[in-house]
């Protein structure tokens, strides 16, 4: 039984948009989970369901994924909407302070948003992305993103999923690729599989790769100097470089760093060395 509470609330152009809500009587501090590009809150479950011990808990998921609703302009699928978006949950939760995980885009988000209200951001945890990206690993998952391959069954869908992602997690076992599979699908009213994102997310990347996935964010990244961060990278990632990593830490030598063998992109969070990291790194705010 989920030990969450559904969270609706309203986008400032008129959008329907969820966020998993663990609530706690007296937390040390609110922490806010953003997920990448094609992925909902279920990819922080597990994390959520250890940090709500001590902590408030909100996974949100960004419009067109998961049960947020989708746009009918895909022009809006950018990332300054989406920080907008993440502006009104705050907004509409009443938070003045929050603590940022951040996956891929989420790390992305999270950038934008210490630089945008760096007063409301008490910390960042950013996985397995920098202020530039990698062009080989979007190519990668423009490829996947923009060309999505229809499946007929679960069977399917596993398949395809390893087919996609088996070199960022090359440990994985059946069990391992059946439970990630179900966070990237939902089921139809046949039982059947489909995207459990809109696919239309894809249609910036296609026309202009600045408008869907920021090249450049040192400046975004420079407004961060004086916010507590922990940057966690896969070590096979094709995103977030080594070369990224090393400049990140000489303009922020204060930056907390967690590397994890046998992952690309991304880390799923749940690993031990990074639940030890997560946990060391609160504590010491």
């Amino acid at each position: 039984m989920p030990h969450y509470d559904n969270y609706w609330f309203e986008s400032r152009d008129g959008l329907k948009l969820f966020a998993r809500n663990y609530q706690h009587e007296a937390p040390r501090a609110t922490i806010l989970c953003i997920p990448g590009l094609t992925r909902n809150s279920a990819d922080f479950s597990e994390l959520c369901e250890h940090l709500a011990i001590n902590y408030r808990v909100i996974a949100v998921e960004l419009r067109g994924r998961g049960k947020s609703e989708y746009d009918t302009n895909p022009l809006n699928y950018h990332p300054e909407l989406y920080v907008d978006d993440v502006v009104a949950l705050l907004d509409s939760l009443e938070l003045t302070s929050v603590i940022l995980i951040g996956t891929s885009l989420g790390g992305l988000i999270s950038m934008i948003l210490t630089a945008l209200q760096p007063e409301r951001v008490a910390a960042v945890i950013m996985n397995d992305i920098g202020p530039e990206t990698s062009q080989v690993g979007v190519d990668r998952i423009k490829n996947y993103v923009c060309n999505p391959v229809r499946v007929n069954s679960w069977a399917q869908a596993i398949d395809m999923t390893q087919e996609v992602f088996g070199a960022e997690y090359p440990d994985f076992v059946d069990e391992d690729w059946a439970a990630f599979t179900k966070n990237i699908y939902r089921e139809n009213s046949k039982g059947g599989p489909v995207l459990n994102y809109d696919p239309a997310i894809g249609l910036l990347m296609t026309q202009q790769q600045d408008n869907a996935v920021a090249p450049n964010l040192w400046s975004a990244f420079a407004a961060m100097q004086t916010t507590p961060l922990l940057v966690i990278r896969g070590r096979l990632s094709d995103i977030l470089t080594t070369e990224c990593v090393e400049k990140m830490q000489l303009k922020k030598p204060d930056m907390h760093f967690i590397e994890l063998e046998d992952r690309g992109h991304a880390p799923l969070l749940t690993e031990t060395e990074c639940i030890v990291g997560i946990d060391n790194f609160l504590v010491s705010l």
